[in-house]
């Protein structure tokens, strides 16, 4: 419960985490499409073992894509490049079984304009935000990405050498009421080679990873859990099969707020379990960034081939500054939620997929993100009389 002081946990993967893998993948397929073919449709699929990959799923396009070289490329910029990991890129098995979208689908999302675009399915998904960080993101996710990202970055430039791609991070926030005060426990599992010491690699952890990112929450009482099993030189598809969308919660607010439970990776843009949740994050964004409210969740839902949500309900937790029902007006007047307006104003038909695919789909303010942006906060503001 949010009253008081409380706890809250989030994690994160490395690039190398066996699901990451196959998310990875998954949209290195779309965007190798979408590139080619813009209306391509997407829904690929990515299983991840010992010694192979399998990519399926549903896919109709003009373009030829050259899977297995499309697999190996993402996993050599992973890192799997050593025998000796039991998993790389030269030798990995890549097995295929593709087939194109049902007809059935089809119909009712293939029309002549954006308008009359229809939903690729049911469903429904939600999108956060919050005013406790700069991102407008809860501040567990923020950290344990930033901590992920770090230690690959360490990993690829060569500061730690012994790093292997495979990893884990998670952090406890503890809360003053809403407001985070400072990290209770940090907990990293890395992949490293089998010659360096557990000694050296938690001190290397705690100063080069973990007190670079989270920096002003550690105190003398925060608690770390560095390799807590003290080895993890086995890692990857190796130690554990990896399939796309198991990570769903991470992609987004890391258990903050509630989640539709449609995965991100591999759909095209016309499957709503992407598009729309891109979209009701970027309106939940803007309404906390008017000012309009401290914390936001936007949830919208669909009917497949349909036009328009079926609902669109906004929960501003108490934290509303007006009138909730002026904040309802003002979201429904300046956005459209039609799928295929959507898929225009945020310009997904372009091949900018595999940059959301680790790190987070939220909270990073990439160029091509349009969902981050808050352009619409000022129409907002100004809407609700603020």
């Amino acid at each position: 419960m949010r009253c008081g002081g409380f706890l809250f946990t989030s994690e994160a993967m490395t690039e190398g985490h066996p699901d990451k893998v196959c998310d990875q993948i998954a949209d290195a397929v779309l965007d190798r499409i979408i590139a080619d073919d813009p209306y391509g449709r997407v829904a690929c699929e990515v299983m991840a073992g010992m010694g192979f990959i399998i990519v399926t799923g549903e896919i109709t396009t003009k373009t030829y894509v050259d899977v297995q070289k499309i697999v190996r490329g993402v996993l050599e910029h992973i890192g799997y490049t050593k025998p000796e990991y039991g998993f790389d890129y030269h030798t990995v098995g890549v097995l295929t079984a593709i087939h194109e979208q049902s007809p059935d689908i089809s119909q009712g999302v293939t029309k002549k304009t954006p308008k009359e675009v229809g939903a690729g399915d049911q469903g429904m998904m939600s999108g956060y935000a919050t005013n406790e960080t700069p991102e407008l993101m809860p501040l567990p996710i923020t950290l344990a990405h930033k901590i992920a990202k770090r230690a690959t970055d360490l990993r690829k430039n060569g500061t730690l050498k012994y790093l292997r791609p495979d990893g884990k991070m998670q952090i406890t926030i503890e809360y003053d009421k809403d407001k985070p005060i400072r990290a209770d426990s940090v907990v990293v599992a890395v992949q490293h080679d089998p010659d360096v010491t557990l000694e050296q690699l938690r001190a290397d952890v705690k100063e080069h990873i973990i007190k670079p990112v989270v920096g002003k929450y550690l105190d003398e009482k925060t608690k770390y859990y560095i390799n807590n099993t003290g080895r993890f030189v086995i890692g990857g598809p190796v130690a554990d099969s990896g399939c796309t969308g198991r990570k769903i919660i991470q992609d987004t607010y890391g258990g903050v707020g509630n989640h539709g439970g449609g995965a991100f990776s591999g759909k095209d843009p016309t499957k709503v379990d992407r598009s729309a949740a891109y979209y009701a994050r970027y309106v939940a964004k803007n309404i906390v960034a008017a000012g309009l409210a401290d914390r936001c969740e936007v949830q919208l839902s669909y009917v497949i081939g349909g036009t328009e949500p079926l609902s669109i309900f906004i929960d501003t937790y108490g934290t509303n500054k007006v009138d909730p029902h002026k904040i309802y007006g003002a979201v429904c007047k300046h956005f459209k939620f039609g799928p295929g307006e959507i898929i225009e104003e945020l310009q997904l038909r372009r091949p900018i997929f595999s940059k959301t695919t680790v790190y987070g789909h939220f909270g990073r303010n990439e160029p091509e993100f349009i969902w981050e942006k808050t352009d619409r906060a000022e129409l907002l503001k100004k809407e609700c009389g603020l």
